[in-house]
Formats: C-alpha cells, structure tokens, sequence
C-alpha cells in the first residue's frame, strides 16, 4: 500500500522535475526579458506551488486507482484522462520555456484546462476526495492560462520570431 502511495505520488513530479531542469536557464533570462502583467505570482512561488499540486494531485490518483481496485477497465477512462492530463502539463513548460512558443503553448494549455475537467468529471463518482484535491490545480491553472494568454498578447514579436 505506501509503495503505491508513493509511486502515484511521486510520479507527477518526475514530468515537473525534468521540465524544469531542462528549461530553468530560460527564466533567468528569456522569460524576464517579457512583459508580464503586474498580477503575476514572484518566480519563488511557482515551485512551491507546483510540489504541491503535484503531490496533492498524486495521491489523489492514486485515491481513484485504489478505489476502482487497480489497473482495469474501469480505470481505463479516468486514468487515461489524468495521464492524458499529465502529459499536456509535462508539455507544456518545453513549449513555453524551451520553445519559447507562446501561441503554442496557450493552445497547449487550454487543452490542459478541458483535460483536467474532464478528468475531475470522471472521477467524482469514483472518489469525490480526489475530485476536491484536484480543485486547488485547477485554480492554479486557471491563473497559470491567464497569465500565458497575457504574455502571449503582451510580446506580439516573440510568435513572430518563432512563425506562430
């Protein structure tokens, strides 16, 4: 039971760690060279807030598995819809970040928003604990799109440069 518990827990972080690693240099200096808008939360708060979305989501996973007693085919639809989720939020940080594909990416994660709907629909007959745990992401990503929408408006050249 803990092995599970830590696998599904663990796992969203695996996709947030290597996005990270592999774009953290753009920060520092692609992303602070944009116009973002004044409402945006300060950089030290994006990997606080991410480890424990991450986590909370995990488990919340690993809630709806357990609950519909392992991999079946009850958990065909929604734990593909949350892997499906999973992978477009994983997406989404090269396309931003690496990229640098602002058009891109605010398509990519609208996408993520109807995918993480769709997933805490399938899951609140199952488990409606989970269901609740996945409400702070969503909240999260909303702020998350608004503020790709913004950057996307604010810096017109950068879609340019990258033929968007």
């Amino acid at each position: 039971m803990w092995a599970a518990i830590a696998g599904f827990t663990a796992l969203p972080h695996v996709g947030g760690f290597f996005g990270w690693f592999f774009t953290r240099k753009n920060v520092p200096t692609w992303y602070e060279s944009l116009k973002k808008p004044s409402w945006r939360p300060p950089n030290k708060m994006f990997p606080i807030a991410w480890t424990t979305l991450y986590t909370t989501m995990g488990y919340a996973s690993y809630l709806v598995w357990k609950d519909l007693g392992g991999f079946n085919n009850q958990a065909v639809v929604p734990l593909g819809l949350y892997a499906a989720q999973m992978i477009l939020n994983w997406a989404w940080m090269p396309i931003f970040f690496g990229a640098h594909r602002l058009k891109l990416a605010l398509a990519e994660i609208l996408c993520l928003d109807c995918m993480v709907i769709l997933t805490m629909t399938s899951w609140y007959p199952i488990n409606k604990t989970s269901t609740l745990l996945m409400v702070p992401y969503l909240g999260w990503l909303s702020l998350a799109t608004a503020l790709t929408y913004r950057v996307w408006r604010d810096n017109p050249g950068i879609g340019k440069r990258n033929k968007e």
